[in-house]
């Protein structure tokens, strides 16, 4: 059996975000990143900047942050993700338990 410090170290909830760049405004990308994050099971939202990248924040464990990560690099079919940037960030408890389109700065 594991000690108890490990398993409560993999339920900690995490918050991340990503800054994507490339041809990803315009072809669906905020979609694909929504889907990509309720089927992992992670809160967070997605927005377009004004600046032509989109920008993901999520908050969940390590391994779902890490798959996310992986779901943004490769990008729905008409995007072309050129770089995925990953911050380390606050956690904002209010967008834990669900994942929204926003709109865009």
């Amino acid at each position: 059996m594991a000690p108890a410090h490990d398993s409560e170290s993999s339920q900690a909830k995490h918050a991340r975000r990503f800054y994507v760049s490339g041809q990803v405004q315009g072809v669906g990308y905020r979609y694909f990143a929504r889907d990509a994050a309720e089927k992992i099971g992670l809160g967070g939202y997605v927005r377009n900047l004004l600046d032509g990248r989109v920008e993901v924040y999520a908050i969940g464990g390590r391994a779902q942050l890490d798959q996310l990560a992986a779901d943004l690099k490769r990008g729905p079919r008409h995007a072309f993700v050129e770089n995925v940037a990953i911050e380390i960030a606050e956690l904002f408890p209010d967008f834990a338990s669900t994942f929204t389109i926003e709109l865009g700065d």
